[in-house]
């Protein structure tokens, strides 16, 4: 039976979908805006957007009773190519080797005009 992650302690879903979702040892989190869930607000820097979309991933993950080392596949969407390179300082904080399968992908527009959004898959164990 599927679980539905849900934390205060990153935003809350901004259309009809859940934060995340358990199903036996796999969780999938649904992509995660830079936004500070306990101010609502967002900064407009990269790498700080590149931050908070990390930490709410985080907090995702750790409300599953997960962990960023239980990462196997990640996913982030800019809306710039330009900024790989931050992202990539940003990222390498938050996971170490062996390092989970990324695609990083630029697109065209995001959520609320952000600059980056990520979404991972994770085991539970």
């Amino acid at each position: 039976m599927d679980k539905v992650i849900e934390t205060p302690d990153a935003p809350p879903a901004i259309g009809p979908y859940s934060q995340g979702i358990q199903f036996g040892n796999l969780i999938i989190t649904s992509g995660q805006l830079p936004i500070d869930p306990e101010t609502g607000e967002m900064q407009d820097d990269t790498k700080a957007q590149a931050h908070q979309c990390l930490k709410n991933v985080k907090a995702v993950l750790e409300a599953a009773g997960s962990s960023m080392d239980k990462v196997r596949k990640a996913t982030v969407f800019v809306k710039d190519m330009n900024d790989f390179t931050d992202i990539n300082e940003v990222y390498k904080q938050y996971f170490t080797f062996p390092f989970p399968a990324r695609s990083l992908v630029e697109v065209a527009r995001l959520p609320k005009d952000v600059k980056v959004e990520i979404e991972v898959i994770a085991t539970a164990e």
